[in-house]
């Protein structure tokens, strides 16, 4: 069977070898399903995709290996104020941000050179390197059409 991501594995695999972390089929089960995720995603949402697949891993490794995942920046974490950690593909993908109905927990992702401005202006100013960055808006859906709580 052919690798999905075969970058993606050689880097993990570089890094679980550089902590002395186990390599296991399981991980990188669990590395191709979170790529392949489209959107946002729970460590829970993962488990039950992949039990529904066929595939046979524990919970506990997918909570474990998705922070691994996260740890050498091949998921990026978030948080949307729902007391849940959130999960995505940071793999090949041009930063974005995010704006969060909290009426509806709907996430609309953008870009905008003008944040990329002031963070790269910022640090400038304060002599800092970033290595990445998060911006999220809470907020709500304006139309009643776009936020099934407005309705």
């Amino acid at each position: 069977m052919a690798i999905k991501f075969p970058k993606a594995h050689e880097k993990f695999k570089e890094y679980l070898r550089g902590g002395n972390h186990r390599i296991t089929p399981e991980r990188f089960d669990v590395l191709d399903a979170a790529l392949e995720y489209k959107g946002h995603f729970g460590a829970d949402d993962l488990y039950i995709k992949m039990k529904n697949n066929g595939l046979n891993v524990s919970r506990a490794t997918i909570y474990n290996t998705l922070e691994l995942l996260a740890l050498c920046e091949l998921l990026a974490k978030r948080h949307f104020g729902d007391n849940k950690t959130h999960y995505e593909s940071s793999f090949n993908r041009k930063n974005h941000d995010h704006l969060v109905c909290v009426n509806c927990g709907k996430i609309k992702e953008f870009s905008s050179d003008q944040i990329q401005d002031i963070v790269d202006k910022v640090c400038a100013d304060l002599d800092f390197t970033s290595s990445g960055y998060s911006f999220t808006i809470f907020g709500n859906c304006n139309k009643a059409g776009n936020c099934p709580d407005k309705q």
